[in-house]
């Protein structure tokens, strides 16, 4: 008689097809651009980081969409992020303006690339706990956005990287130091994509493509820029007083989930409430 906890064991076993092929697609992307690099192809390289972009934007929505989201997905888009956002940009940013800086150069490459596996990790541990409508940190596609794009701009207009190979390192430190801070970004999840808007909304949705198919090097550089500098603003906004462990640190200490000092929590409006309850019995 055949045991019926081993069938359904077979049954359960395989991989989903489709957002797996998506996170592969991006994974390919982001190694072709590491390729397209080293045979100085800067302008192929950055749009190669850009298509894993909107790979990696697809995947995790077409498994929600499908049902078919799984522990070995997650891990597998995660591995591939770190190619496509960490380790892509790291090595093409080297290529185009660091390689002839020496040990500057380098080590501001992996600064970069550790940070980013860093900001991973964190994410990884965080997901169904911090707030989703911010993230922690520049996301690592963003960081990659800001590289590609700055690579991009410099190859259209024949700059030479290594003539700011200085200026570069520092912007890609600086980036990753973004990444593993604690200032706070919009993530953007609490728009409604399913909800209705005015007809004036498409209309501006269609010039903006307009916009940025005229020029999409500059256009891109310009969103990336601004919303790498839009954390530190925030953060700063939302506070009486910063404090390092607003800036950096563990996510106790940064009081990521609350963040505005002047606000309380849902937690300690209670212990207000009881607080008083018990003074009125007294009286």
């Amino acid at each position: 008689m055949p045991d019926k906890h081993n069938d359904d064991s077979l049954q359960t076993r395989g991989i989903y097809l489709l957002p797996n092929l998506l996170t592969t697609a991006g994974l390919f992307s982001g190694f072709y651009a590491v390729i397209s690099s080293m045979n100085g192809h800067f302008i192929s390289a950055a749009v190669a980081i850009f298509i894993a972009m909107i790979f990696d934007g697809l995947d995790g929505r077409v498994a929600r969409m499908t049902n078919t989201q799984s522990e070995f997905g997650a891990e597998y888009d995660s591995m591939a992020d770190m190619l496509s956002f960490g380790i892509a940009p790291g090595i093409v940013v080297y290529n185009w303006a660091l390689s002839s800086f020496g040990k500057f150069g380098w080590l501001a490459a992996f600064v970069y690339v550790a940070c980013a596996a860093l900001r991973l990790s964190r994410f990884n541990t965080q997901v169904g706990i911090a707030d989703k409508r911010y993230f922690q940190g520049l996301a690592s596609p963003a960081a990659a956005g800001v590289i590609a794009s700055l690579i991009w701009v410099g190859s259209e207009y024949k700059v030479n990287g290594q003539d700011y190979g200085y200026i570069v390192g520092i912007i890609t430190i600086i980036l990753g130091l973004l990444m593993v801070s604690n200032f706070r970004y919009n993530s953007f999840k609490e728009v409604d994509w399913k909800g209705k808007v005015n007809f004036v909304v498409v209309l501006l949705i269609v010039l903006a493509f307009v916009v940025i198919a005229s020029s999409p090097e500059n256009i891109l550089l310009i969103i990336f820029a601004l919303y790498a500098c839009s954390g530190p603003f925030t953060t700063i906004r939302s506070v009486k007083k910063l404090k390092l462990e607003h800036v950096v640190g563990d996510d106790q200490d940064a009081d990521f989930h609350r963040y505005s000092e002047n606000k309380t929590t849902d937690a300690e409006k209670v212990a207000e409430e009881e607080t008083r309850s018990k003074k009125d019995v007294s009286k």
